[in-house]
């Protein structure tokens, strides 16, 4: 397997490229726009193929890259189908798997930081995207987040996982690059340590957040791909 963990630093953006040895196909979890060039150019050095890029949920900080690469490399767009955007190639659900080369991923929708939130298992590996972060999770404040729901997919659908499963979130504000569920589990400041459902509503309604910087912009274009106008 190919695997490259990339970050957009003004939104501190983790998105990840994954390819097939044997196929050259690839897939790009969370493109960010402002970097295409930069995955033209690694998927060009690597002989990569892309297939997919597959979003984790339609986001509020950033702007996706998909629908320049589809545009540009001919890859399809994936987001769940309750995420919003229905300019998207293909519309996943819970259980879905998608097959990239010999690399196999399963979808778990995993809302409550937005209702369209999926995170990407792996065999050995997870992409959270901002339902678990490092550490800490997504807030729940917006885009029909649910902190309620928020907990019960992290400790329902992402904490199941064997422990050593590698976590790989869509932001780390701190420097980090990966933890383990086993990790998160002991040592998540919101949902680890054993804090139950109750407290961890009471955590996420006393955050008091800032709206979102980018998010005037950032979510109307998502719904489209990234390319205003489209449908």
């Amino acid at each position: 397997m190919i695997f490259r963990q990339l970050f957009e630093t003004e939104t501190s953006t983790y998105s990840y490229l994954l390819g097939c040895g044997r196929t050259h196909r690839a897939c790009l979890i969370d493109p960010v726009a402002s970097e295409i060039n930069d995955y033209v150019e690694l998927l060009h050095t690597l002989n990569l193929k892309l297939l997919y890029t597959m979003e984790t949920h339609v986001h509020a900080d950033h702007i996706t890259g998909a629908g320049l690469l589809r545009e540009k490399l001919g890859s399809k767009s994936v987001v769940h189908r309750d995420a919003g955007a229905q300019c998207a190639d293909l519309m996943v659900t819970d259980g879905v798997l998608l097959q990239i080369g010999d690399l196999e991923f399963e979808v778990r929708h995993t809302p409550g930081h937005t209702s369209g939130c999926v995170s990407y298992v792996m065999a050995d590996r997870v992409f959270t995207g901002d339902a678990l972060l490092i550490g800490g999770s997504g807030r729940s404040d917006f885009q029909e987040g649910d902190a309620g729901q928020l907990y019960d997919s992290v400790t329902g659908k992402l904490f199941t996982l064997p422990p050593d499963t590698l976590v790989y979130p869509g932001h780390d504000y701190q420097g980090n690059t990966v933890s383990t569920i086993k990790q998160e589990i002991a040592k998540n400041a919101r949902l680890g340590a054993g804090r139950s459902r109750a407290e961890f509503i009471a955590i996420m309604q006393d955050l008091k957040l800032a709206y979102p910087k980018f998010i005037d912009q950032a979510l109307p274009a998502n719904q489209s791909c990234g390319r205003a106008g489209e449908q």
